[in-house]
Formats: C-alpha cells, structure tokens, sequence
C-alpha cells in the first residue's frame, strides 16, 4: 500500500471521526424549534428541552450550560424567579436567558418596538464585533427591566453611520440589549434565538455574537460555528460560475417577483387594501398583502413595493402608493419579459398598465388641451397637481420601450404630447427644475416656463428629460429640441463637479448623466460629444469594483440635498445616503447601478468601446448574483433590494433613509430597469435600438405644431 493511499484513508477516518463527534450537551427551556436550537443541532451539539424554567435548573449538573430560549416571543416573555436565581447560583450554572419577562424581583417596566435604533457593541467582543459596531435587529420587542446590569456588551440607540456609530452613544436614549447579571446569568432583552426568522444582519456579525455567547456559555475560548441560518440570501455568491442561463433566468424571477408580493393591484382588494393604506399619500404604509391573495391584470395599477423596514417577524410593510412613473417603468419590464420568455400574459400586463398610465394621471386638466399642463402626467394618484420631470422621463422611456416591443402604436399620441408638455415648460437653457405644480402652472402659463432663464446643474432632475427629446428630436429633427438639450449638457459638463446639486450621492448623478450623453452621441457624433461621453462614463467606472458593483460616493456637502448624517438624532428623519464616508463597500439599486446599468449599455452599444462592454457585462453578473433569493419570505424573492455591500457579500448598509432604505424594493426605478436592461443585454441591443423600432413622426410633428409653434 502506498504512502498516498494511507494518508488518503487516514484522512477519510478522522473525516468520519469528526462527523460522529457530540459536543456539550445544554439543558434548555423554551422553543425546540428556534433558529438557535436548529443551529446548535446542526453543530453537534446536544439539546435536552425541559418543560419549565424551574426543571431545567433543576436538571442541570454543576457548572452546567443553560439556555432560556423565549417560547412565545413577542407575547410573553421568560420568567426567572428567585427561587431559580438561588439555583444558578447554588449550582455555579450559566446560563442564557432569551427575551426576559422576570427576572428574580425585578418585572419588566417597558415593552417596546424599536423603530430606528440599531444594536452597537459598548466594548470590543470579538474581531468582527470592535467597539461602536453596529448591528440591525430591526423592530424587534424590546423588554427593559428595573434593574442595571453589572455589563451591558450590547445596546439598542438611535446612531448614525455606516458599520460604527460615528458620534458614540451622545445625546441618545441607550437601552441595554445583551448585558450579564452576576458572572452566572447573561441575558437579551430581545429574542434573539429565531435571529434568521427576524432577519438580524449583518449576518457575519449576527454569527460572532452567538459564538461569544456560546464561549461564555461553555466556559470555553474558540467555539466558532462551521455553518449559519439564513433565510433570505444573494442568488449566488460572488465567484462561483453563472449559469448559462442564468440572465434569462434572473429576468424571470424578476418578472415573477411582482406576482410573489402581489404587486399588481387587483379589484377584490383595491378598497380595502391598496386605498385604505394609500390614504392621502403622506403615509401610504401597510402590511405586506397575505399569500393567498389574487394577482392583479395591470389594468388597475402596480404599487410602490416594500418600505425598508423590516418587522419583528421578518415581514415587511409595503406602500400602498399609486404612483405613475412606477407603471411606465414597470410596463417596460413585463413587455420585455413578454418578449423574452414569449408569455402572453406578461405582455397584457404591460398594456393594462400603459391604459391604466395614460388613463389615470392624463385626466383634468391634463387632458385639455386648452391647459398649460396638457400631456403631462400626474406624479401620483394623491399628488396629480405635481409634475417632476424626472418621473415623467422615466414612464414615458419606459413607455416608449413597451409599446415598441408590443409593436403597438396605441399610445404614441399620448406618448408624444408627454415628451412636449414637458418640453415646453423647460426653459431656454434645456433645465426644468425639480418640479411644477399645477397651481403654478395654471397662474403662469407654460411660456413663462419656456423662456425662463432657468440653471439647474443636477442631473437626477434633468438628465433623462433630456433622454426623452433627444429621442423625440431624432424621430422630427425639431430643432429647438436638439438645441436645448446642447444647451443643458453644455453648462452640465463644464460646471462638473464643483457646481453639480447631488441628491443621496455624486455618484447617482454622473450614473444619470450617461444615458443622454450616448443618445446625444447617436444624434450627433462629434468629437466633442463623444469625448463627453467618455469622460463621464470613466468617471463614473473609477468606482466600479471588480465584482461589478458601482461604489457609492458622495460630493461637496454644500452642494447635496440630502448629505450625510449630521448626528445621531437626525438618524433617519430625511432621505439619506447609504455611506457615511467615502469609501464604505456599498452599492446602490435605487439611485446609482441601476440607473448607471442602463446607461452604460447604451454607451457600450453606441460607442462599441471594449472597456464599456466588459464593464456593463461586470454590472449585469453583479445584478444577477445579489438578486434576492428567499423560499421562507415569497414577497421579496427575485427582488433587488436598494443597498448591497460588496465586501460582506450581504444586503447592509446606513437604513437612515428610513422609508427608501437598505432593503426597501421599487417596482419601477429599481425592479423596471435592471428586468429590462437586462433584456436588451439578452438581446444583444439598446434601449435606443429598441425605442427606434417606433415611427412616431407623423403624429409628433402635428403634436408639436399644436402644443408649441401655433401658440407661440
């Protein structure tokens, strides 16, 4: 027998020994099926469940581990009484004590559901746990006691920052969360033991706390655990081979993710859910719709998605919200989807929801055409008086892209007169601004609008419009369209980036920027043009990372909307960025990648530059690895959530921005345009290929003779 072969069956045999190897056994008391038990199971470890507190103890032999798992969280919560006090310490136990109701003569005084805290470690645990590193058990129930612990190792505070609490634990209410209480009882004034049920992240740092505990627990050094619980995790990791399909695939789920959370607005619970919760707009927030509910056709609407928090349970609310740019974009994403997959249902879909568009927020005064707000569309079913012109950009592309891929000249009128109501309240220098209400409008007219003087370097405003008339220029040659958008990139370019306003990011607004930038290239390739082109997209590819992400960065603070945090009690009271500082490893689905993936197709295929189409084929693998994958939670399976941290590999990041947070979804600017990129990837096109099929000439030339040069 040779050398190799021993060695080969030694091996095999400590393999085999090492699998049949018990590890400690731990009384415990409580849920036998918490996620904690299950890992503990997984790990080796031997569980013995008791059927009271007192039994436990009781059974347990001298300086034995026990653990108090919660069986009935958030209802009631684990009682330890003196009597059993007097038993741990009689017997120099340790022992854990999940979500605690009593503990000796001290009884809960507070029962809470966190809403912004975040958990930050007081003092260095472990590597992954350093001081002021934060974790996020989300809205989890809280049970404060009357007592103060002997050490507190973990507490829930409202803190700004990233992965640390930037300012510390100043000027904010600090409530302890895992402390210990004499050197024999550690407890957590939460349940932690379902932690993959209550989707506790960052999970590497979730992982290390337990095995803190279970050293403590064991009066050991080193437990560490060689597998982790999840149930919501990236489709694939960030190295392991694609698929051949997998971008097919990933448009599927994509697609089929607007069926999982019932998304689209059916009749039978329209009123009592969708209008309900919608109300007047300002707080359209409510649970998550139940599984057995039926799928709407389009015909009524497609809702906003999920707000970023997440509930004690893993839920997560939705909003209720019917907006209008989200039923262009998302009209854009079925009709692909239709095309790819050659599914007619998917194809109704996105003709419902252009009826439904052009139907709902074209009605009033928008549809007079008498009313200098002819053609534009209403921002939201509670808000149709405001129009942002970024909004509209992005229905009315997605618009334009669904109906060309249904080959269906329906909606092309409607199409038209809103590219021009929007035009024709865009100033002499190519800028609209942020937004236009109606009150104004009807005040002054859309000429005042037309020849205002207007500047307005930010391009999360602009940029797209502008998008939208360079494609309706290429279809009339009408020239003032072509001219004002020259005008509007011009300024753009050359006040970059010291005079550009940034909303959450710098980032975003060069990710804005490229779409335009390539369509002006096709309408007009100059030098100058091209180099445009180039230099904002190599701007914006300094910060593509190799795994195809685009890392977030934010500008000057003067020049921002919605800067970083400044303190920790403005912790999520305003839209925020996902980073605190320059250089955090995250991504951004809702502002940055997906905007910049659209845009980076559309300067790889106009520009066939080698360097944009690797760069664009790096984002598409990216966004089909981090798509959500989720058997236990169906209403976010197949979504992208807003933020993704590159470097852990999971779904973390700053959740300031309270309601558009790290795990919020959105049917239309986030969902609607990586389905449909991904698409023209698959079909090895552009959306300006796509967009172009449609001959709208005839019918744009009367619309602009009408709406602008007859009434000038």
């Amino acid at each position: 027998m040779n050398k190799l072969r021993i060695i080969s069956i030694l091996f095999f045999c400590l393999f085999l020994f090492s699998c049949g190897v018990k590890k400690e056994k731990i009384v415990c008391y409580g849920d036998a099926h918490s996620n904690l038990a299950q890992l503990l199971t997984d790990e080796g470890y031997q569980l013995h469940f008791c059927t009271s507190v007192t039994e436990a103890l009781r059974i347990a032999s001298e300086q034995a581990p026990v653990l108090l798992l919660c069986p009935s969280y958030p209802e009631q919560g684990t009682v330890v009484t003196s009597e059993d006090l007097a038993l741990i310490q009689s017997k120099s136990l340790r022992v854990f004590m999940d979500f605690p109701q009593q503990i000796g003569e001290h009884l809960c005084v507070k029962t809470d559901t966190m809403e912004l805290e975040r958990i930050v470690v007081c003092d260095s645990l472990t590597p992954q746990l350093p001081s002021m590193a934060l974790m996020a058990f989300h809205r989890c129930v809280l049970k404060e006691l009357d007592l103060t612990p002997d050490s507190t190792y973990l507490v829930a505070a409202r803190v700004a920052g990233f992965d640390k609490a930037v300012y510390g634990l100043a000027n904010t209410p600090v409530h302890p969360l895992l402390y210990q209480q004499n050197n024999q009882l550690m407890v957590a004034a939460t349940s932690i033991s379902n932690f993959a049920v209550c989707r506790y992240l960052p999970e590497q740092r979730v992982q290390s706390m337990f095995e803190y505990i279970m050293n403590w627990l064991l009066h050991k050094e080193g437990v560490t655990f060689s597998s982790w619980l999840t149930y919501v995790s990236p489709s694939y990791t960030a190295t392991e081979p694609l698929p051949e399909e997998a971008g097919k695939q990933s448009i599927a789920k994509g697609v089929e993710w607007y069926y999982n959370g019932h998304f689209l607005v059916h009749p039978s619970w329209k009123k009592d859910w969708a209008d309900q919760y919608m109300g007047d707009g300002l707080m359209p927030v409510g649970p998550e719709l139940p599984a057995d509910m039926p799928d709407g056709d389009g015909s009524l609407g497609v809702l906003e998605g999920h707000m970023s928090g997440i509930k004690y349970d893993g839920a997560q609310m939705y909003r209720y919200w019917m907006r209008d740019d989200v039923q262009g974009e998302t009209s854009f994403a079925f009709a692909a989807a239709g095309t790819l997959l050659d599914n007619s249902q998917y194809t109704k879909v996105a003709a419902n929801l252009l009826d439904y568009s052009f139907t709902e927020y074209r009605d009033s005064v928008r549809n007079d055409p008498k009313s200098p707000s002819y053609g534009l569309l209403g921002w939201a079913y509670t808000h149709k008086g405001t129009y942002y012109g970024d909004d509209n950009a992005r229905s009315l592309l997605g618009s334009i892209a669904s109906s060309a891929l249904m080959n269906n000249p329906k909606w092309d009128k409607q199409i038209v007169e809103g590219i021009v109501g929007n035009f024709r309240t865009t100033g002499l220098n190519g800028f609209r601004g942020q937004n236009i209400l109606e009150s104004d409008l009807q005040k002054r007219g859309w000429k005042s609008y037309y020849n205002a003087n207007l500047v307005n370097l930010h391009a999360h405003f602009e940029a797209w419009n502008w998008a939208c008339y360079l494609w309706l220029y290429n279809q009339t040659h009408y020239q003032p369209l072509l001219e004002r958008v020259k005008r509007g990139i011009t300024m753009m370019m050359e006040g970059y980036p010291e005079q550009w306003s940034w909303t959450n990011g710098i980032q975003q607004e060069r990710a804005r920027m490229i779409l335009p930038l390539a369509w002006l290239y096709r309408v007009e390739p100059t030098e100058e043009h091209l180099d445009w082109l180039h230099f904002m997209t190599n701007e914006l590819l300094r910060n593509q990372v190799p795994c195809g992400g685009i890392r977030e960065e934010l500008g000057d603070e003067s020049k921002s909307l919605f800067g970083r945090t400044p303190s920790n009690a403005e912790y999520g009271n305003n839209e925020a960025p996902l980073i605190f500082d320059n250089g955090d490893p995250v991504a951004d689905m809702l502002y940055t990648t997906n905007f910049a993936f659209v845009g980076l197709c559309e300067a790889a295929k106009a520009t066939q530059d080698a360097t944009y189409i690797k760069a664009v084929n790096q984002m598409r693998d990216f966004l089909i690895r981090i798509q959500v994958r989720s058997d236990k939670f169906k209403s976010i399976d197949g979504a992208w959530f807003r933020a993704f941290n590159y470097e852990d590999w999971n779904y973390w990041a700053s959740n300031a921005d309270a309601g558009w947070g790290v795990w919020s979804t959105l049917t239309g600017w986030i969902q609607s345009w990586i389905v449909g990129t991904q698409f023209v990837l698959e079909e090895d096109s552009s959306l300006w290929d796509i967009a172009n099929q449609k001959d709208v000439s005839t019918v744009a030339t009367k619309v602009i003779e009408e709406m602008i040069t007859r009434q000038l």
